[in-house]
């Protein structure tokens, strides 16, 4: 029987320290590849992976700057605000200072929406009260000025308009007298053929009441137009009745018009009050000169006239018509 030989721990200091690397099982490295080396093969596959990654989020970045979708911060100053007629007649001063307020203390959280325009420039689409707030931070406290931005690509101008105004009716609603402002705007400016049209498509998603209203104002927007040093601070009431007497007394509006003038309200509540006096005035009773009273219309006549002789019956006039005879031959038939 052979003698087994005892095993003898290596005197301290005649072994080298083992390496960090920890060993690789043997089960888990193939035959005739070295245990803790990677093949060549896999790297370039790892390479492969990580260069179509970083393509995949290069086009998606690209696309999303090309559709709108990235915010982008762009000079202030190459911000045209007036690419389109604004809707915003009047900007409030107490929420201008909010807005400031806010943009001081939070930075702006709400990107403009911009139409590139050539030459670094950029049209403004909306969000024109946050470039404008933004303006004055530059100016008074040396804020940075520039402005975080939605480079959008608007496939005509009526889409344009129709963005600054949903874009304003969803923040802080327009007044009536500003939407029919905006509607007539569009509509000098050839972006809709007519007011019907601009109503349309401005205001898509308005109720059919809202709509109307909105038309209403129209006659207002062109009498008064540029009489009103205050617009915004007519109410819906007293518009609709401004545009009810516009259009029933000819002379209403220059008369309004002539006042205001000599007046020149400073505060919206002194207007307001020269509008409430103006509508309690007497319609005119005398026609505007040149224009001829309009002859009324003649009642129409619905007489039948009936003669009869043996075997003949004949009616005549102006009530004869085809339901009457439909009804004359629907009563022999029962016969």
């Amino acid at each position: 029987m052979a003698k087994r030989k005892r095993l003898i721990a290596p005197a301290p200091g005649t072994v080298s320290p083992a390496a960090d690397t920890p060993a690789t099982p043997s089960r888990d490295s193939a035959a005739g590849i070295m245990p803790g080396r990677r093949a060549p093969i896999a790297d370039v596959a790892g390479q492969a992976s990580a260069v179509a990654a970083l393509e995949k989020v290069a086009a998606e970045m690209m696309a999303a700057r090309a559709e709108g979708r990235m915010a982008q911060k762009i000079p202030l100053d190459a911000v045209a605000c007036d690419y389109l007629s604004r809707d915003r007649v009047a900007l409030d001063p107490s929420e201008m200072d909010t807005l400031k307020s806010s943009l001081r203390t939070r930075g702006q959280q709400t990107p403009i929406e911009v139409v590139e325009i050539g030459s670094g420039r950029y049209g403004l689409i909306s969000g024109f009260r946050r470039v404008q707030a933004l303006r004055d931070l530059a100016e008074t406290t040396g804020a940075a000025s520039e402005v975080l931005a939605f480079v959008r690509q608007p496939s005509d101008a009526a889409q344009a308009y129709t963005a600054m105004v949903e874009e304003n009716e969803i923040r802080v609603g327009l007044s009536y007298f500003e939407r029919a402002h905006i509607v007539r705007s569009a509509v000098a400016a050839g972006v809709f053929p007519s007011e019907s049209e601009a109503l349309k498509g401005l205001f898509a998603s308005a109720s059919r009441a809202k709509r109307s209203k909105i038309k209403s104002f129209l006659p207002v927007i062109e009498h008064l137009g540029t009489a009103l040093s205050h617009p915004n601070a007519l109410t819906e009431r007293a518009g609709l009745a401004l545009a009810a007497r516009i259009t029933a007394d000819p002379q209403f509006a220059p008369r309004l018009r002539d006042r205001l003038r000599k007046a020149q309200p400073e505060l919206a509540e002194e207007e307001t009050q020269l509008l409430a006096k103006a509508l309690t005035d007497k319609p005119s009773a005398a026609a505007p000169k040149g224009t001829k009273p309009a002859r009324p219309s003649p009642a129409p006549s619905n007489e039948v006239s009936v003669t009869f002789k043996p075997g003949e019956m004949r009616l005549t006039g102006a009530g004869v018509t085809q339901a009457l005879a439909d009804k004359i031959h629907a009563l022999l038939a029962r016969d």
